[in-house]
């Protein structure tokens, strides 16, 4: 139960706080560490967690580097890279937070690759106890609903263009009523749902391959899909050695790195994503948080 209470222990100045700690931390490893050229710094959105360790794993056995990996929201990371002005690749688990790199020059935009593609979906504790079969569903009184926060994490933006495409106001209401938390990482956001802290979250539909034992993923109709997501990757404009970083970017496009994508339960080609939504759904892009979601305005 502690973990549970940790994870719904959320609000702004402890996010803020979690990122600065976090940059604390991580200026504390020797710049050796971090500059070496035998070193690879990635700052990467947590939605791709499982299969980039063990991907990074194998790119360093093969390459004889270290690859250190900095997990969390995609834009919580962005902004440990942009404060730190350190890091050789950026792997954010959207394009949103991509187009925001690209946008600020934190990435060499000709260096961006697609990696996996996401869709959206509904996650239940697995045997589905409250029984929810629909996003209408989440509207029920009583259940205990959680999404991540939508400023920082990509699971959390979609969550968010889920409920605005698809529900009317006074559903957006009822929906809002059921939130008792908001997450900084897509991890913390499927541990959740595994600790049986919330009766159901708006997460990925890859989150049940992460614990299957735990969790049960609730697909979105074809139509209430937004849009599909994918996780890119780009080498960052800090990079002491462009080299590597491309080697790295390169590495994850090829047929080995993606076998370990896909045996984590990802979907590698826009077409296997479309399977889950209409042929006319945009793929990737970048949304516009509407300001009654964000912190400032609560």
């Amino acid at each position: 139960m502690n973990g549970v209470r940790q994870i719904l222990h959320s609000g702004s100045e402890m996010r803020k706080m979690a990122v600065f700690f976090s940059l604390f931390l991580f200026l504390l490893i020797p710049v050796t560490a971090r500059a070496s050229s035998g070193t690879l710094l990635v700052f990467a959105g947590a939605a791709s967690k499982p299969p980039t360790e063990e991907v990074a794993r194998t790119f360093g056995q093969k390459a004889k580097v270290r690859v250190r990996l900095t997990f969390g929201g995609s834009g919580f990371v962005l902004s440990q890279m942009k404060l730190s002005r350190m890091g050789d690749v950026y792997f954010p688990g959207s394009s949103d937070f991509m187009e925001k790199a690209k946008r600020e020059k934190l990435v060499f935009p000709e260096t961006e690759r697609i990696i996996a593609y996401l869709v959206p979906a509904i996650n239940v504790q697995k045997g589905n106890p409250r029984n929810i079969r629909s996003l209408r569903d989440l509207l029920k009184p009583g259940l205990r609903l959680a999404i991540a926060d939508p400023e920082g994490v990509c699971v959390g933006t979609y969550a968010v263009e889920v409920v605005e495409k698809n529900l009317k106001a006074d559903e957006k209401d009822r929906f809002r009523k059921n939130l008792v938390t908001n997450l900084e990482s897509c991890e913390k956001t499927a541990n959740i749902i595994s600790l049986k802290g919330v009766d159901a979250v708006l997460g990925w539909r890859v989150f049940q391959h992460w614990d299957p034992e735990r969790i049960e993923t609730i697909l979105l109709k074809a139509g209430e899909i937004p849009r599909i997501g994918y996780i890119p990757a780009a080498v960052s404009t800090f990079t002491k050695n462009r080299g590597l970083a491309e080697h790295f970017v390169r590495f994850l496009e090829q047929t080995e790195a993606k076998e370990i994508f896909r045996k984590h339960g990802y979907l590698m080609s826009a077409g296997e994503a479309r399977n889950y939504a209409l042929p006319e759904t945009p793929l990737g892009g970048e949304y516009v948080l509407p300001g009654s979601w964000k912190r400032r305005q609560k």
